[in-house]
């Protein structure tokens, strides 16, 4: 059967398969074959990585996402200038993030919960937007703390009631990456760290925060991979929402 052929409104023609060739759980594009079966296996539908693929890629996947899983927000990373403008333009209902560089497309979910996302610097800022908004499109309400770095620890302090009061904990950090091992020592709140890419020279971007994160003293931190917002996010919302049900963390 032919593919059927999907006009942008850039002008632009993406190859779309036949409605209703999903039923092993998967729709095939051409250029790539979408998880559609995600959100009942793991209640959080698949998300459009927008790295490497061209803006028509990206426009054609969020739609085609969206048509099949209407009840919930689908997102977009990690896409370029261009692909931030094809969205703007040929899915003019998506919310667009250009700091996040994420997009989403549908009705975000009712929050549950609370992340706190602390970013120790505004240099950490893209980092720290990309893990605000994928925990906000995962179903988790965000409180965002920015430039509260160890340089100035007053800062932190200043707002030790806010990381308290949040369900999970997201804590974003270049340089020295010492900020996760602070607030880990002031609070037991779950806490995932994000080691960033920002630093001078010996920082090898961001393996001399990742490490540090790794062999934290502080109990209880858990370390994604450097600049990963995004699975930052995701753990973070998951972990918010079941505590707000008073249900165990996954």
């Amino acid at each position: 059967m032919p593919r059927a052929q999907r006009r942008l409104s850039s002008g632009s023609v993406e190859q779309a398969a036949p409605a209703g060739h999903d039923t092993a759980g998967f729709l095939d594009l051409g250029f790539a074959r979408l998880d559609t079966d995600r959100l009942v296996r793991t209640g959080d539908p698949e998300v459009v990585y927008g790295a490497g693929k061209t803006a028509q890629q990206v426009v054609t996947s969020l739609a085609e996402l969206h048509r099949r899983t209407p009840e919930r927000a689908v997102v977009a990373t990690r896409l370029t200038d261009d692909t931030l403008a094809a969205v703007r333009a040929d899915l003019p209902d998506a919310l667009v993030d250009p700091l996040a560089r994420c997009a989403a497309l549908g009705h975000l979910p009712v929050a549950t919960g609370t992340v706190c996302v602390v970013a120790a610097g505004t240099s950490d800022g893209p980092v720290a937007a990309e893990a605000a908004f994928v925990a906000r499109a995962f179903g988790a309400g965000v409180d965002q703390i920015s430039d509260v770095g160890v340089a100035g620890v007053h800062r932190l302090l200043a707002v030790r009631d806010r990381l308290d009061a949040a369900d999970c904990l997201i804590v974003v950090a270049g340089m020295e990456g010492a900020l996760p091992s602070v607030v880990g020592g002031l609070t037991g709140v779950p806490l995932v760290a994000v080691p960033t890419s920002v630093g001078y020279g010996a920082s090898y971007g961001g393996l001399a925060a990742l490490l540090a994160m790794l062999n934290s003293c502080a109990p209880g931190v858990v370390v994604c991979n450097i600049d990963n917002g995004f699975g930052a996010g995701v753990f973070a919302a998951r972990v918010a929402r079941r505590a707000a049900r008073g249900e165990a963390p996954p």
